[in-house]
């Protein structure tokens, strides 16, 4: 990552460092010369240009920013200046983006700049502090249109005050606008956006249900006896808990059940009890039985096909909480507080569930799951696999990535770890510039059965080489829709797009992580030959289209 700021930085790049350990990424860290980020964004020649970074942090200081509105005399002068630093600043974006594509973190400007005018300071046209708040409320909207990313400097001095985050003495002794205390925080919170842009945040949030989901304990004071909704300052505050958990439902994380109960007791509580905010069906997974956590746990992650370090466990318990540590260290475990009152605040605040964007899959990605649960009832009273298969009517959609469909495929490719044959990750700056070349074929799938849409499921990226071989570069699925017979069917397609572009054979090559071996033999049950250990080709003019109980159609543009 390469950090280009305005001031002092260097005594953050730690704390960067530290931020991203936690979160499994490696940072190799360049720091431009001290105020040079204009000449390394805009030189065609830099060291800048040398190291060739994947993420390229913007840190730009107040002061920097709010150059020239003290000579602002009216209202449409200042906003005159307001559209000139936004334009800069996309400028300068673009400017990094052309030299390599890569992920870019503009941070928010600090509001560090004291009023001059009070309560009513947006009024005086020539003050820097109200000038900043323009400039960060205008970025929002700007960093969506350009696709990158915001670290919210403002949102945190205004959650844990100003003095948190900046010292005025220390800013004027070593222009560091980020004070040294602040620099842990200030490295976590970058370091969880690029987990979010790797596909390495939490999935899905596991709960216990007595003292945590409600107060009390079911099975002593029955539905009617719990503490939830509103009354008591205690039935509120797990209210208020299970409503940031609808949240976190709707913006595309799984809710799943482990709680040391009665099944038949604990779902009770969902059906009889009318003040309870979530109900059976918000939950992906259900698990009340007395089994120890880790072996739920381990159920759970099998079940939702997800690895466990997807998982966050929450439990008021601190003996189920230390012994999920131990025997499942990979699992996100909160120290969750006494109060419950606390409960969202803990979670928000571990940024386990950082997002980087927001696509229609992730508003439906709870319902789909859902929806799985149908598939494998259904699936469970079928005597044969074949007929079931052809029974869920699959409809497999296929085109070429657009602008469309380029978040949620960018965030399939970050986040696909287990169905993933490269596990290559990219950003949406690198896979536009994929679609824009002619010998790359850049392929999304959709799969719908009679359950429903599960949304854009597949991912195959290659290009042809000079030999008219196609080389698949990425190939990856989502691990909802196994045992379905879908690869056999997306193969059909690219088979039937290679051949369209003029290539004689397909290459695949295979690289093995600690989550992918599931797919070491992919290639080999689709007929692959092995070419060398792990890369293998299939001849097209020999090729017969797999058998399929799934229809394949073509989406035109």
């Amino acid at each position: 990552m390469a950090v280009l700021s305005s001031s002092t930085t260097t005594h953050l790049l730690p704390s960067l460092r530290v931020g991203a350990l936690r979160r499994g990424i490696w940072l190799d860290i360049y720091e431009c010369p001290y105020g040079q980020y204009r000449q390394d964004a805009f030189q065609a020649q830099t060291a800048l240009t040398s190291f060739e970074p994947t993420a390229v942090l913007f840190s730009i200081d107040a002061v920097e920013i709010s150059k020239g509105i003290r000579d602002c005399r009216t209202s449409v002068e200042s906003e005159g200046l307001v559209e000139k630093v936004c334009r800069d600043l996309n400028g300068l974006w673009d400017a990094v983006r052309e030299k390599r594509p890569c992920c870019v973190i503009q941070q928010t400007i600090l509001p560090s700049l004291p009023s001059s005018f009070g309560n009513n300071e947006h009024r005086f046209a020539a003050s820097p502090s109200a000038f900043i708040s323009k400039i960060n409320s205008r970025l929002r909207p700007l960093a969506d249109m350009a696709g990158i990313d915001l670290l919210g400097l403002d949102d945190l001095a205004g959650r844990d005050g100003l003095a948190a985050w900046h010292d005025r003495s220390f800013w004027l002794k070593a222009r560091q606008e980020i004070s040294l205390t602040a620099a842990p925080r200030y490295g976590d919170h970058v370091a969880r956006l690029l987990a979010a842009r790797q596909g390495r945040t939490a999935k899905c949030c596991v709960i216990d249900l007595d003292n945590t989901l409600w107060g009390g304990v079911i099975g002593d004071e029955g539905p009617s006896g719990i503490a939830i909704g509103q009354g008591s300052a205690l039935g509120e505050a797990f209210l208020d808990f299970q409503r940031y958990l609808l949240d976190l439902r709707q913006r595309g994380v799984m809710l799943a059940v482990c709680s040391k109960n009665d099944e038949a007791i604990a779902r009770e509580a969902f059906t009889a009890n009318p003040e309870m905010l979530l109900k059976e069906n918000d939950f992906a997974c259900f698990l009340a039985n007395w089994q120890d956590k880790p072996t739920n746990l381990r159920s759970i992650a099998q079940t939702l096909s997800i690895g466990l370090d997807s998982l966050v466990f929450v439990d008021d318990n601190p003996f189920e909480r230390d012994l999920v540590r131990r025997e499942l260290p990979m699992v996100s475990v909160p120290e969750l507080p006494e109060d419950p009152a606390a409960y969202p605040a803990c979670l928000a605040d571990a940024g386990y569930f950082e997002g980087a964007a927001m696509t229609d899959e992730d508003w439906a990605r709870a319902d789909y799951y859902a929806r799985s649960q149908a598939r494998i009832q259904a699936a469970s009273t079928a005597t044969d696999l074949r007929s079931y298969l052809a029974d869920l009517d699959m409809m497999l959609t296929w085109a070429e990535v657009d602008e469309t469909s380029l978040g949620r495929t960018v965030q399939l490719i970050n986040k696909t770890n287990q169905f993933n044959l490269t596990t290559r990750r990219y950003t949406e700056a690198e896979v536009r510039a994929f679609m824009a070349k002619s010998n790359y074929a850049c392929l999304q799938f959709r799969l719908t059965d009679r359950f429903g849409d599960n949304g854009l499921i597949a991912v195959v990226i290659g290009s042809m080489s000079e030999n008219r071989e196609f080389i698949i570069d990425s190939w990856l699925m989502s691990c909802r829709v196994l045992g379905r017979g879908v690869e056999q069917a997306m193969l059909n397609v690219v088979a039937e797009v290679t051949s369209r572009m003029g290539a004689c054979d397909i290459i695949g090559t295979y690289r093995s992580t600690d989550k992918n071996a599931m797919v070491a033999d992919h290639y080999k049950k689709l007929g692959f030959r092995t070419l060398e250990e792990n890369t293998y080709g299939l001849k097209l003019d020999s090729f017969i289209p797999n058998p399929s109980q799934i229809r394949i159609t073509e989406l035109k543009s």
